[in-house]
């Protein structure tokens, strides 16, 4: 587990293994609440039930060691609303910790961090063909202008882009509460560094750091947190065993 450092993001790598599915499989029913396993019940396919154990008994795994808690005594509820002020904002746990997941197909990725924080991996054949063009065109204007730099001097990488474009803004939507209420298009977040597009206009939103999670190279993640332009926070990204 990572030391608490108020200036970082710890992020965790949990992939779908047969062994912590298993693990998972079988802590399910001790550490998990009624509401998560009758989410887990509710999947038709096995496999989007296995991933979603495996994602919930790893948070709450990495919750508990970070808060010195049990696992199962761990209650979860949502923040208000930025938007609306109803409880449907960032989940949230007792106790001084602020976490977001995600999960793709046979990955998740668990953050936490001292203040507000979302984290997003996507799979990148979400972006093949016509696909990624229609989800491109719910971005934000200055974004798909971006992608049309990159379409035009590295058609190439276009996909790529465009990926890395989405789970930058998902996570900070995700990290703001929002979510995509407002649509993908209502604010500018960007395709960020790497891809030679941006040709002015900040790399995150005011207040927010928005950083690439190193992942297996069929996905695409990146983490958002609140917190000032510099220093840059250290990203700390580790896999975890549940086993």
């Amino acid at each position: 587990m990572a030391d608490r450092e108020s200036a970082g993001v710890a992020l965790w790598r949990v992939p779908v293994t047969g062994a912590n599915a298993a693990a998972a499989a079988a802590a399910a029913t001790r550490l998990l609440d009624r509401a998560e396993l009758a989410r887990a019940a509710a999947f038709r396919r096995p496999v989007d039930r296995t991933l979603y154990e495996v994602a919930h008994v790893a948070l709450r795994t990495v919750l508990a060691e970070r808060l010195g808690a049990r696992p199962a005594e761990l209650r979860f509820g949502q923040g208000p609303c930025p938007g609306c002020g109803e409880p449907h904002g960032r989940p949230e746990v007792a106790g001084p910790v602020e976490f977001s997941l995600s999960h793709a197909a046979g990955l998740a990725v668990i953050a936490l961090a001292d203040t507000p924080v979302g984290v997003d991996v996507e799979g990148r054949e979400v972006f093949a063909g016509q696909a990624g063009q229609e989800v491109a065109g719910m971005l934000h204007p200055a974004e798909r202008a971006e992608l049309d730099r990159v379409g035009a001097s590295a058609p190439d990488r276009w996909s790529a882009a465009a990926l890395r474009c989405w789970v930058r803004k998902e996570a900070y939507l995700k990290g703001t509460g929002i979510g995509l209420g407002r649509g993908a298009g209502a604010e500018y977040v960007g395709v960020g560094p790497g891809f030679g597009a941006v040709a002015e206009g900040p790399a995150a939103p005011a207040g927010w750091q928005v950083h690439a999670v190193e992942v297996p190279e069929q996905y695409d993640a990146a983490v958002a947190v609140l917190a000032p332009a510099e220093p840059r926070l250290a990203v700390t990204v580790r896999e975890l065993a549940l086993s």
